[in-house]
């Protein structure tokens, strides 16, 4: 009987300490999902705290803007839910092209396509007029005038020297249209990243659908809806590209290139492009060959004139009219074109660019319309070419 006793409390004690073991077993369990669960959410927080910090993430826009505070949708205090809208995702800082972006980032953000081919909005394109320049435009009023009355149809972007700025009124077409700029020196490849820069910037516009290279002596010889029906009803791009045997042309080819560009695939053209957006988009997409360029086409190889016709010649050679839709005379010999000044200026000079008496293809056709812009024109006449505006130009 004692012995029975004895088993009985020895049973007891052993599922006394089983119980405990799994109160125990319990707690550790407990203890340690809510030490994952905290670590986990405090990880999730540190990097996305809300869903604006990740819109935040990709964008970056500078909140330093005057007046962004209420308008930057990347400020995430004062984000609402209409940041998320596709009006803001198209145009995500309307009043100004100010941004924070490296150019790294920037061709990143510039070479994202949609796949889905139909716009979820009434897309209107849209002709993009990039203004390469060393300071002024002193061809500005001209321009004014050529746009005034299209504002639906056209964007505009400007490289100037970092810290200059356009001295014009708010209503201008060219108000707060100040791409962020980097110092650019004529025949280095700082000349071809601020092209490079200025397709980015105006890609990051869904709306854009051709882009044009202009620099502050070049000049519109057409009115504006003759440009933007030429342009967006064509089948090409318009880039020079063509193959030069001398010491200017095959001379510059560096055999340190190969075996990605080959002596026969180099070209030289204008550096006065008008691109299709699908093209536009392989450009800053390129790091491969630009890499190469940047490496060995050094002085007296110009990137800006070798580039882009020599990678539109090994990629995309059939969506390309190789001419270009900028006049300019070479008639003067040397390394620049003739510049025309106050004196020059006649309504014949004119119509001789705008009808040679060259022909040229146009997608199936062939025109006599080859030229729609020209170069180089002096400050002196300015006065001289809006005389002539409602007359021969017609704008």
């Amino acid at each position: 009987m004692a012995r029975s006793r004895g088993d009985k409390d020895d049973s007891d004690r052993l599922a006394g300490l089983l119980r405990l073991a799994q109160v125990l077993s319990f707690l550790v369990v407990f203890v340690a999902g809510v030490v994952i669960g905290l670590t986990t959410s405090a990880h999730i927080n540190r990097h996305f705290s809300t869903r604006a910090d990740l819109y935040t993430y990709f964008n970056r826009f500078s909140n330093s803007i005057p007046g962004a505070k209420e308008d930057n949708c990347t400020i995430v205090r004062d984000c609402e839910a209409n940041c998320f809208s596709v009006e803001r995702f198209l145009n995500p800082n309307p009043k100004n092209l100010t941004h924070i972006l490296s150019d790294d980032e920037l061709f990143w953000r510039a070479s994202l396509v949609p796949i889905k081919k139909e716009y979820p909005y009434h897309r209107v394109p849209k002709v993009a007029f990039m203004f390469l320049t060393r300071g002024p435009l002193p061809m500005l009023l001209l321009w004014e005038k050529f746009f005034k009355g299209h504002e639906d149809l056209f964007s505009i972007y400007v490289h100037a020297p970092p810290g200059y700025k356009l001295n014009v009124s708010n209503s201008s077409a060219f108000y707060g249209r100040h791409i962020p700029s980097q110092d650019v020196s004529w025949g280095t490849v700082s000349l071809a990243d601020a092209e490079r820069r200025l397709l980015a910037n105006a890609l990051l516009d869904f709306s854009n659908e051709r882009f044009v290279l202009l620099s502050e002596s070049c000049i519109p010889v057409y009115n504006f809806p003759t440009v933007y029906k030429y342009l967006t009803e064509s089948d090409h791009s318009f880039v020079e590209s063509y193959d030069d045997p001398s010491r200017y042309g095959r001379g510059r080819y560096s055999r340190r290139m190969l075996p990605d560009i080959h002596l026969r695939q180099w070209r030289k053209g204008s550096q006065w492009f008008e691109l299709h957006r699908d093209l536009a988009v392989h450009i800053v997409s390129d790091t491969k060959y630009y890499d190469l360029f940047r490496k060995y086409c050094k002085p007296a190889c110009y990137p800006d004139e070798h580039y882009i016709p020599t990678f539109l010649k090994m990629f995309y050679e059939k969506l390309n009219s190789n001419r270009t839709v900028t006049w300019v005379d070479w008639s003067m010999g040397g390394p620049h074109p003739a510049t025309y000044g106050e004196a020059n200026i006649t309504e014949s000079l004119i119509r001789s660019i705008r009808n040679n008496g060259t022909l040229c293809p146009y997608n199936s056709e062939i025109t006599s319309v080859c030229y729609l812009f020209a170069r180089k024109f002096a400050p002196s006449a300015l006065e001289s070419l809006l005389n002539l505006t409602s007359t021969i130009m017609e704008f």
